[in-house]
């Protein structure tokens, strides 16, 4: 059995979807960062931040704040508001966005 044209086709085919996927997500993870350091000068000015924790293959988006902002009273708001308003408007694909805690 040798390498025939099929095989060629079938071997570019799963490349070129492969290609496409990886550009997807490369392309997906540096709209939502970008969406974040939009708004992380804010979260700063108030001694807190935000981290990109994962994207899931689902396309629901988990956050981590950091610092002030885990604590703070106005974290829902500033959670609805302002990261998940700016990720959804960045990446409109995205399904959902979760704020998470995770240990260190």
């Amino acid at each position: 059995m040798g390498f025939g044209i099929w095989d060629l086709y079938f071997y570019t085919f799963v490349f070129l979807f492969l290609y496409r996927m990886i550009a997807q997500e490369i392309s997906l993870d540096k709209k939502i960062e970008n969406a974040l350091s939009q708004i992380r000068p804010f979260l700063l000015e108030d001694g807190g931040d935000v981290r990109l924790v994962e994207i899931t293959s689902d396309l629901v988006v988990k956050v981590e704040f950091i610092g002030a902002c885990r604590t703070c009273s106005m974290s829902n708001m500033t959670f609805n508001a302002g990261v998940e308003d700016a990720i959804k408007r960045a990446a409109p694909e995205i399904k959902k966005v979760e704020a998470v805690i995770t240990k260190k």
